[in-house]
């Protein structure tokens, strides 16, 4: 553990997992509350307003862990990786300042209101509320990804003199069509991350008998929810996600594969163990001619294997790349399934009776988590060996001045305050369960 470079993409990596479990939920979970909140202005809309009350609280306690852990990455560009924000901060602190600046304190401040202010604002007031944290919870989503796809996709800049790199189009920058393939990908899959906690929770109260009005309502929209989003992760979203992909980044689409042949007529590798060393995937399954279709359209198209590359310009651990990649894509086709049964049983009318689908949906909330942060290392170890696409390369990105041993202590600093930050977040969201969704003195309007 004596190479700075290894620990500084450990300690992001890290950092930076963890805290994206919080937003996963948080983006989501904006959109279910507010149409939580649009389905209480109806005439006896009381329930929903209640369910959302709930789901705020939730919300609340995953947005201020989310806070507290997103500081340190910021602070981790000038620390850790100081080559790199020198070279591209010129182009990237904009759209990082702006999440900043102006969706982080949107959404914190309409958080407030719709914690504290539902009578003041009356019903229609708070819904406007939650409509406002919606569009701050996914305007700070834009501001994200459009910095993740200028890394991944890299427009709107130029070279300047000294070597670094300037804003030479704000608006291409911040409209990278990268970025709308990443984001509308990422939103749906944040969306179904929600749902998936709604609906086993609702499941959870079912099983238990408990606050069974509140826990209609949460399988309700938990279920079509999740069976819409799960449905758009993966068409058309992930679909145009791998086209680009395949397009801007061949080299990471052979990774995630474990590809190295070229040739038409490329089959998708559903299971198999890539052998680096030997230049093979072991124990192939594949479906013949699918991953040209998925790719380029067409099943007579040429998809590049890693053979193409020069070593230099692969992904720097094909192992880990390819199981991130199927680990996301198995996940996600599972939650399909999962979905599309609880929904049949919905119309059939039998969900609330159906106790092994019950325990289904209960057990099932950490695989929308699991498949989100595998499709993040996808995209992140794909674009390796790269931190720029094609400009800046990973080793040439970090801090020459901070020693691996120095980094370390860090790594292990942050281990043992997340360690901590998870107890705390455990505890508060298992008070919250514990008490249920329905506040005190307000038990008969839920009957209602």
């Amino acid at each position: 553990m004596d190479d700075p470079l290894l620990l500084h993409r450990l300690q992001f990596a890290f950092t930076v997992l963890f805290h994206y479990i919080f937003p996963a939920l948080t983006m989501g979970l904006a959109l279910l509350i507010m149409i939580m909140k649009g389905l209480g202005l109806r005439e006896n809309g009381d329930r929903w307003n209640a369910a959302a009350r709930f789901w705020i609280r939730i919300f609340g306690i995953n947005f201020a862990i989310g806070v507290v852990t997103g500081i340190p990455m910021e602070f981790q560009f000038g620390t850790n990786w100081a080559r790199f924000s020198n070279y591209a901060g010129n182009v990237v602190g904009h759209t990082l300042a702006m999440e900043g600046l102006f969706a982080f304190f949107l959404e914190s401040t309409f958080l407030s209101l719709l914690v504290f202010g539902e009578k003041r604002l009356g019903r229609k007031g708070h819904f406007l509320a939650s409509a406002a944290l919606f569009a701050g919870s996914w305007l700070s989503g834009w501001f994200i990804i459009a910095t993740n796809a200028f890394m991944q996709h890299p427009v709107g800049h130029r070279v300047a003199e000294d070597g670094t790199l300037r804003l030479s189009g704000f608006w291409a920058f911040v409209l990278n069509p990268w970025a709308f393939v990443e984001y509308a990908h990422n939103m749906t899959a944040s969306v179904m991350t929600a749902s998936f906690v709604v609906a086993a929770l609702g499941a959870f109260y079912v099983l238990e008998g408990r606050h069974l009005p509140q826990a209609r309502l949460y399988l309700k929209i938990g279920t079509v929810a999740g069976l819409v989003s799960s449905l758009l992760v993966a068409f058309p979203t992930g679909d145009q996600q791998a086209k680009f992909v395949a397009r801007y980044q061949p080299a990471a689409l052979a990774g995630m594969e474990g590809r190295f042949e070229s040739g038409p007529r490329a089959a998708l590798n559903m299971i198999g163990q890539p052998n680096v060393k030997d230049r093979r995937l072991d124990n192939p399954i594949t479906v013949p001619d699918l991953l040209s279709l998925l790719a380029f359209g067409h099943v007579s198209s040429s998809v590049q294997g890693l053979n193409e590359f020069p070593e230099s310009d692969w992904p720097d651990n094909i192992a880990l790349l390819y199981y991130s990649f199927h680990v996301m894509a198995g996940l996600g086709t599972l939650l399909i399934g999962v979905m599309v049964l609880a929904n049949f049983l919905s119309w059939r009318g039998t969900l609330e009776r159906s106790g092994p689908m019950l325990w289904i949906l209960m057990l099932s909330f950490p695989f929308p988590y699991i498949a989100v942060l595998a499709g993040w290392m996808t995209a992140e170890l794909g674009r390796q060996p790269w931190l720029v696409y094609g400009l800046l390369r990973t080793a040439q990105g970090s801090s020459p001045t901070v020693s691996a041993g120095t980094t370390l202590f860090t790594l292990i600093g942050f281990s043992g305050i997340y360690t901590a930050l998870s107890f705390l977040f455990f505890f508060l969201v298992s008070r919250e369960i514990a008490h249920g969704p329905v506040p005190r003195g307000t038990e008969e309007v839920a009957r209602a």
